[in-house]
């Protein structure tokens, strides 16, 4: 059934400002934007007056725990969480049980995808052998499967000699190296950051430094290799000044992502060792944070990508240094992210839609989701008048170790539409 919105404000990554325009779909493509004249029989009409209309969100890094870790998520419920959050395409990362370092995994993975999953699911690989950062993956029988990314994320790849022989090999069939960026023998337990709540609490802390010295090395053996590094979730301002340098430089294939997390919270809202805040790399100071706003504002991140982590609520219950890392985001990420940078003036829209859809789309090769005549339908609807209690019924993904739990915030995600399906309506 053809489906016409009316009285919608459009985003686009190439303007801050947003159009009014009638738009309508019909056989999962954009027909017509603008005054719609000749409208089909049967169209269904929507009013969106008041409501912006943005292509769909892709997140270029989640966990979604299956094969291996069903208790924690699956294929079928992380997409469920996408969708619930506006998010209508995901990469998930290799690190699962068995790990996804070869085409046997591969395919595993990508069957469970095409019988389960709601959304496309892109499938990263690993580096080395069950990312114990040895011996190279089955890096060519992946990349015949269409694996893209290569990353050993949740540890980094230990040995560089082995990574620039990877880097070496896989650039030639066009992949690109996607960096966890962390010193093991410095992070410690990787607790929290390493500074004055964690002397506060009694816990060993994980320097900054830690994560800023492999960022310096893996970029470096990019630049020697000719490989494209992408560098994941940089939490600290000194390892987003070295990402800035290295881009000024303009000699070295570099992109990196940010999470909504180090964007909203710091060490110090983990208070009296509350686990929700507990994540890899860690939350770091009040200035960190600051200072990566300012980078995303100028470019210095290309994408925002959630690391999505779910844990089971028996593992974020047990003591601050014992229950394992890691946030969901999916289902909070584009209300949390409108309701303390849009609706407060620190960026705009087209932010968003560069960071959060066009971008993360473009490095995995795809194009970019645009509202446009002709184009595919993958377009979400978005009210920042409405609120979204984040509640356990709400959240759709298995586990709901997030701060926002049981939160109100600004802003609700309406309406989904992929192709000729609507995947969400509210």
């Amino acid at each position: 059934m053809p489906l016409l919105i009316t009285n919608a404000r459009i985003a686009s990554e190439n303007s801050p400002d947003l159009t009014n325009a009638d738009v309508l779909l019909a056989e999962g493509i954009i027909q017509q934007i603008g005054a719609v004249l000749a409208v089909p029989e049967a169209t269904r009409v929507i009013d969106a007056r008041g409501r912006i209309l943005l292509p769909g969100m892709f997140d270029a890094h989640v966990h979604l725990r299956e094969p291996g870790f069903e208790a924690k998520e699956t294929i079928a419920s992380g997409t469920g969480a996408a969708i619930n959050g506006g998010i209508t395409g995901v990469v998930m990362m290799p690190n699962t049980q068995p790990a996804i370092d070869s085409a046997t995994v591969v395919r595993q993975v990508l069957e469970i995808v095409k019988c389960t999953a709601q959304i496309p699911v892109f499938c990263a690989g690993c580096v080395t052998k069950e990312r114990h950062g040895k011996e190279l993956s089955g890096i060519d029988g992946m990349r015949a499967l269409g694996v893209k990314m290569l990353t050993d994320d949740g540890d980094t790849t230990g040995d560089p000699a082995v990574l620039m022989r990877a880097m070496q090999y896989a650039t030639e069939f066009g992949m690109f190296f996607a960096s966890h960026c962390e010193v093991p023998e410095l992070a410690g337990p990787r607790a929290l950051n390493d500074g004055p709540v964690s002397y506060r609490l009694g816990i060993k802390g994980s320097p900054a430094c830690a994560e800023e010295i492999i960022i310096e090395r893996d970029i470096r053996l990019a630049h020697a290799t000719g490989a494209h590094i992408h560098i994941q979730h940089v939490s600290s301002q000194l390892g987003m000044e070295s990402i800035r340098a290295w881009k000024h430089r303009g000699d070295v294939r570099l992109t990196a992502e940010l999470s909504p997390h180090h964007l909203l919270f710091t060490d110090e809202d983990i208070g009296d060792y509350d686990t929700h805040y507990k994540m890899n790399p860690p939350l770091r100071t009040r200035a960190d944070k600051e200072a990566l706003l300012q980078g995303l504002i100028d470019g210095v991140f290309d994408l925002i990508a959630t690391d999505h982590a779910p844990h089971t609520p028996f593992e974020k219950s047990q003591d601050f240094t014992t229950a394992p890392n890691g946030i969901t985001g999916l289902d909070t990420a584009l209300v949390s992210l409108h309701h303390h940078f849009v609706a407060t003036h620190k960026f705009g829209w087209n932010l968003i839609v560069k960071r959060f859809s066009a971008e993360p789309r473009r490095l995995m090769g795809l194009p970019a989701a645009a509202i446009a005549e002709g184009q595919a339908v993958d377009l979400i609807l978005f009210d920042p008048a409405a609120t979204t209690t984040f509640t356990r019924d709400f959240m759709q993904s298995k586990s709901q170790n997030t701060p926002f739990l049981d939160q109100t915030l600004n802003g609700r995600v309406d309406l989904v539409v992929l192709g000729e399906n609507i995947l969400l309506e509210r």
